[in-house]
């Protein structure tokens, strides 16, 4: 069965390299350049993980991880935070509304695929 995931990023180039990776790794992916997409595209595709940036226009990533994290019917969903914020506040909170994993910008492609397919239950 294949992985649905979502990247969810405002950067283009982010977007474009990271969907490059996963579906390498043979994964679907769906993209959403804002927070209000993410949302509509969680409710579309259903994904199995979304790769979340905090800073999103319209809606920012703790708050569509919130929103995630409050509606039952996504429960199973794993919510990866990909983001330059990279302080122990941000991490804490990311973490405190229940992301999965907190990966910051820059990171190692290796890394961030190991991480995916753990949360996954790949590895």
């Amino acid at each position: 069965m294949t992985r649905r995931i979502l990247i969810a990023d405002d950067e283009p180039n982010i977007v474009v390299s990271l969907e490059f990776l996963m579906k390498r790794e043979g994964f679907e992916v769906a993209t959403a350049v804002d927070g209000e997409a993410t949302l509509a595209a969680i409710e579309k595709t259903r994904p199995d993980l979304v790769l979340l940036d905090i800073m999103l226009p319209k809606m920012n990533g703790f708050e569509v991880c919130q929103r995630i994290r409050s509606n039952p019917q996504w429960s199973g969903i794993k919510v990866l935070m990909l983001t330059a914020k990279g302080r122990d506040t941000e991490v804490a909170k990311g973490l405190a509304l229940g992301a999965d994993a907190y990966v910051t910008k820059p990171f190692s492609t290796k890394d961030l695929v190991a991480q995916v397919r753990q949360l996954l239950g790949l590895e």
